[in-house]
């Protein structure tokens, strides 16, 4: 894109672009001068230093002691390395995910952390009329939710810390966690029992249920739950549930490459 074209964006489109620009130059050398960068962007060295700056702040781009020369870091690569994981993930877990459904008619997600929220990254709908209204992309609170739990019990504690400084803990219904000590103690309990559940929290009248998935570290890096209604759920039922996510989170592990699933 000619800079003159640049130039007619809207600010915040047109610093994304220049951005882009730049980290597209970097990426055909091993490192180049803020001279050359900007001869080859088309852009002022002012204007190519300054987002130089940023992005060394944010460590997507480094500069050898006080060389003029920038080149890329590995952050882009490992940005990349989790694009292409998740995509792995999913298609591992879609398989599990799908005889679950197959099993038991309801909802089932996998979720991952994102900040103080978990965001749903795949799912089957309930073939049942009364189901749970969700979708791919949405958030929801990391207290009132069964993934939530999940994510947070495997977390190292400091994380875990940090991550509850971030929330607020806002009442969804009568049954919903108001405080991190309560939270906390309902955190141990979940790893304790291998699986956290949302009873009502989230949603009056429903009823979840999830487990850990590990990654090839031993990390857990996302929760995969059943969602129904507390008119389909019985608490004779839910033992055999509970295994039934159990295997499958075991076998999505092994596919990711930990073959020690604790439950």
């Amino acid at each position: 894109m000619a800079a003159d074209d640049l130039d007619k964006q809207p600010d915040s489109v047109s610093s994304v672009l220049k951005v882009f620009g730049i980290l597209n130059a970097l990426g055909e050398e091993r490192e180049m001068g803020i001279s050359e960068l900007a001869q080859q962007v088309m852009m002022s060295k002012s204007t190519v230093y300054r987002f130089l700056q940023t992005m060394k702040t944010l460590g997507y781009v480094t500069q050898e002691g006080e060389s003029d020369k920038y080149s890329l870091t590995l952050k882009l690569f490992e940005l990349g390395s989790k694009s292409l994981q998740n995509v792995d993930l999913i298609r591992y877990a879609n398989v599990q995910m799908r005889e679950i459904s197959k099993q038991t008619k309801e909802a089932i997600h996998l979720g991952a952390l994102d900040d103080d929220a978990i965001i749903y990254i795949h799912k089957i709908d309930s073939l049942y009329n009364l189901r749970m209204y969700s979708r791919i992309g949405r958030r929801n609170p990391i207290h009132t939710t069964a993934i939530g739990k999940v994510l947070m019990a495997w977390s190292d504690p400091q994380e875990v810390q940090e991550t509850l400084s971030k929330i607020t803990f806002t009442r969804s219904t009568d049954n919903t966690i108001l405080c991190a000590e309560d939270f906390i103690t309902v955190l141990e309990q979940a790893k304790e029992h291998g699986y956290a559940e949302d009873i009502e929290e989230q949603e009056e009248g429903l009823r979840c249920i999830a487990v850990p998935v590990f990654d090839r570290f031993g990390i857990v890096t996302v929760g995969l739950s059943i969602s129904l209604p507390t008119i389909r759920f019985s608490e004779e039922n839910k033992p055999e549930i509970i295994k039934m996510l159990h295997d499958a989170a075991r076998n999505i592990s092994s596919q990711m490459g930990y073959h020690n699933y604790p439950f």
